[in-house]
């Protein structure tokens, strides 16, 4: 499984990307390989606010739909249009066009919490 070595990784397989006080989020090229064939993506609205490990995002594959949770605490600041035509991006390019959307994070220090590259492939064995 490719895990990049400069990003952060959550629990649910969330990957986060640092760009200054904002976050970039996707899912992982392990969560796209469990969900297989991903077919819709139900995007973040622009504007809420959401607290961390809240349902931001839907994500449904030929064999389920996974819930998308935010990573840390703070308000949408972009979703990926991209998505809503071609859904095949979080399979074909989980970590680049893939993205999911962009967080204003509230507070830095939550950060802490994810697992870096290490611990992120520790975890998916």
């Amino acid at each position: 499984m490719n895990v990049p070595d400069d990003l952060l990784y959550t629990e649910s397989h969330e990957w986060v990307r640092r760009e200054d006080d904002k976050i970039r989020v996707g899912i992982t090229d392990h969560a796209q390989a469990e969900l297989t064939d991903v077919v819709y993506v139900e995007l973040p609205k622009v504007g809420a606010v959401h607290e961390a490990r809240s349902t931001i995002a839907v994500v449904e594959s030929v064999k389920a739909a996974s819930d998308i949770y935010a990573p840390v605490k703070g308000t949408v600041l972009e979703a990926n249009k991209a998505l809503q035509t071609d859904p095949a991006l979080l399979n074909t390019d989980p970590y680049g066009e893939g993205w999911i959307y962009v967080l204003q994070v509230d507070d830095a220090e939550q950060l802490k919490n994810l697992k870096d590259a290490a611990a992120y492939r520790a975890a998916i064995g």
